[in-house]
């Protein structure tokens, strides 16, 4: 079952993807060679109980941190630690907020120094996957037209969908119904309504679909060490269209390439 979200909760869970925003333009200007994901996750924890939220990552299911910080071929959920970022790497950074029982969720990949052409490509790719999953979130659709239209755009910048991951339902808890793929036909599962609350996350390779978990338990690899990219929103879907509660009114996108 889907939940259907009144303009009031709605409210509650902007307010929540608010800090996850300022969490990410703050660690936006933080990124740079010989800064370390720990250095970040520090940073990320500090701001968001700054503004008066939890770290929602931060103990789930065991999970050390307060964002998931994974590096070039790590896809998700990986560990910050105290190694420096490297000119040329690419890394991604998922934020989750808590705040008054509600929650926030929303990714970015952002290069370090300089990347390479085929990087910043993906970075691209991968966020306009997530604009076009975005688009898809309509009243009236199909759950899997948002997969679909995700895979069309990874496709189109020749991109490969890891398929073991997805979007996902949001509100009360971090995770919820529905499992939202990255690929797959249109027209098929739930009827999309006003009112639902949704993180679309495409996640994306330049190589292999297939992924292994390290043996920290989190840390996801592209089996051929191909370059991953993710990016997220937390959307919520009205009469008027999807409107996009970690990208507030009038304040700038995070880590959109250049």
């Amino acid at each position: 079952m889907i939940p259907i979200r009144s303009a009031t909760e709605i409210d509650s869970i902007r307010a929540a993807c608010a800090i996850v925003h300022k969490v990410q333009l703050v660690l936006e200007a933080a990124v740079a060679p010989g800064v370390s994901t720990q250095d970040l996750d520090e940073l990320a924890e500090a701001t968001i109980r700054d503004h008066g939220g939890i770290p929602a990552f931060k103990g789930y299911h065991g999970f050390p941190a307060s964002i998931c910080a994974s590096i070039n071929a790590e896809a998700v959920h990986g560990f910050p630690r105290a190694a420096p970022l490297l000119d040329g790497d690419v890394v991604c950074v998922d934020v989750g907020v808590r705040l008054d029982g509600w929650y926030g969720d929303g990714a970015f990949t952002i290069g370090v120094g300089t990347i390479s052409e085929a990087a910043r490509g993906l970075l691209a790719t991968t966020r306009a996957a997530l604009d076009a999953g975005i688009e898809a979130s309509v009243a009236g659709g199909r759950l899997t037209d948002i997969s679909h239209a995700v895979e069309l755009a990874a496709i189109a910048g020749g991109a490969t969908v890891i398929r073991e991951y997805g979007g996902h339902g949001i509100g009360r808890g971090l995770h919820e119904d529905p499992h939202i793929l990255n690929y797959g036909p249109p027209d098929r599962g739930p009827r999309l309504k006003a009112g639902h609350v949704f993180a679309i996350e495409p996640i994306l390779s330049l190589g292999s679909a297939d992924v292994e978990v390290a043996a920290d338990g989190w840390t996801t690899i592209t089996t051929d060490c191909s370059l991953a990219a993710h990016f997220e929103h937390t959307v919520a879907l009205t009469a008027d269209g999807p409107c996009i509660l970690t990208l507030p009114a009038g304040q700038p996108a995070v880590g959109v390439p250049v």
